[in-house]
């Protein structure tokens, strides 16, 4: 069937973060780029991120802290990270008239807190570089010949261009139209695609009256997981319970290790509920507290929300009644242990339609990390989260798509 041929220096598959950077990118060096994009409105994800605030990076400037968020793997983003870091970010985001605000927690955002603002910047960029938009237009597969991409097929007509940028996202939050069709693609190509499973997903939990404390947050704990009375991972800050289990920044952080060691067995988490005082020291205030006459239940609501210090006390066994000068030694240790080490069992994680990234993706060792370019397929480029590198909470993993899309865009322009 005939079909009508558009020719581009670039085309962009995917009109995400790290789409929007890459074609804006490319088409600031002179190339005609387009983007192809399969939704009618680009950018669905971003306008969910940080609660449709943004967060649009993290103010870690010193680009080898940075990159070690990302664990293991995050050595790979540091010459990325070199052309186009956090402190990049910001000012390209300010020079194009978004003024962002810093939070004491590192977390940066529009000083709007709309996320709508941050994607209207970035159309403003494209705009202004003319980079033409496919929208409503789903790419289909792609034409191959000595090793290099062809062109991009879609129903009714083809994509010829000199490079390809794909960056069509993951599996996470399949209703915004990431389907993880791109690693199929990538493996088609000959890519080796680390297996996809969700990360900072909110996790599930086994004991059923946890539901009860749906919509409580407690601030400053520590939660560490366990498996066989092995300590795997543990991590600081605010959780909130929901009606199948926990979520939070903590527990988003947590959920990747979490899902892998699952897959080994049972898991358990530990919540200090107060970890500025070690076993020692919160016993001999309990001791001290306890002489006052008042009841328990009254007593604990000082430090937690009072559906939260009635579960205590039941998981305690004490009554909410009971006066604190009458609480026996058994029970002082029994509540003594609850608030050092509160149990729960994991039952799963929630899984990749609550997940807010995907963890895994085309292999690192096939891309080149000063480019972003396939060491496979010779005219194409990976941005966003194909790439199998992944972050904590606080908006690492948008900067790594703003990176990884600069990159692939100043790459494949300077090469088209």
């Amino acid at each position: 069937m005939w079909k009508i041929q558009d020719e581009f220096d670039i085309a962009v598959i995917g009109g995400g973060p790290a789409g929007l950077m890459a074609a804006a990118r490319a088409a600031a060096s002179g190339a005609r780029v387009v983007l192809v994009e399969k939704n009618l409105n680009p950018g669905k994800k971003l306008l969910l991120s940080g609660g449709g605030r943004c967060n649009i990076s993290h103010a870690e400037f010193d680009d080898k802290k940075f990159a070690q968020k990302f664990g293991q793997n995050g050595q790979w983003l540091l010459s990325a990270l070199a052309s186009f870091g956090a402190e990049e970010t910001i000012e390209f985001f300010e020079a194009m008239g978004l003024k962002t605000i810093t939070e004491k927690d590192g977390r940066v955002f529009p000083a709007s807190g709309q996320a709508q603002d941050v994607l209207a910047t970035l159309f403003k960029s494209l705009k202004e570089n003319k980079v033409k938009l496919m929208l409503g237009k789903e790419v289909l597969g792609f034409e191959l010949k000595d090793e290099a991409i062809i062109s991009a097929q879609l129903a009714e007509r083809e994509i010829l261009a000199q490079a390809y940028v794909l960056c069509v996202g993951g599996r996470s939050y399949p209703i915004t139209g990431s389907t993880g069709q791109g690693y199929e693609w990538a493996q088609a190509m000959g890519h080796k695609i680390v297996n996809p499973r969700p990360a900072l997903v909110p996790i599930k939990i086994k004991e059923s009256w946890v539901g009860g404390l749906q919509g409580i947050s407690l601030k400053n704990v520590e939660v560490s997981f366990w498996q066989k009375n092995k300590n795997l991972a543990k991590a600081a800050g605010d959780i909130l319970f929901t009606h199948f289990g926990l979520s939070g920044p903590t527990i988003l952080d947590l959920s990747k290790s979490v899902g892998e060691a699952l897959a080994k067995g049972g898991v358990v988490l530990k919540i200090d509920l107060m970890p500025g005082l070690n076993i020692m020291a919160l016993d001999k205030k309990l001791q001290e507290d306890f002489k006052r006459n008042k009841n328990i239940r009254n007593y604990l609501s000082e430090f937690f929300p009072q559906r939260f210090s009635d579960s205590l006390l039941h998981l305690s066994r004490i009554s909410p009644d009971k006066k604190l000068s009458f609480i026996t030694k058994e029970e002082r240790e029994t509540l003594l242990g609850i608030l050092k080490g509160l149990e729960l069992n994991v039952k799963d994680l929630l899984g990749f339609n609550e997940a807010i990234i995907t963890a895994g993706g085309v292999e690192l060792k096939e891309i080149d990390s000063k480019t972003m370019r396939s060491k496979k397929i010779k005219n194409l480029y990976f941005a966003g989260e194909m790439i199998d590198l992944d972050g904590p909470t606080g908006g690492y993993n948008l900067q790594l798509c703003w990176t990884t899309g600069f990159v692939a865009g100043a790459s494949a322009g300077n090469n088209a």
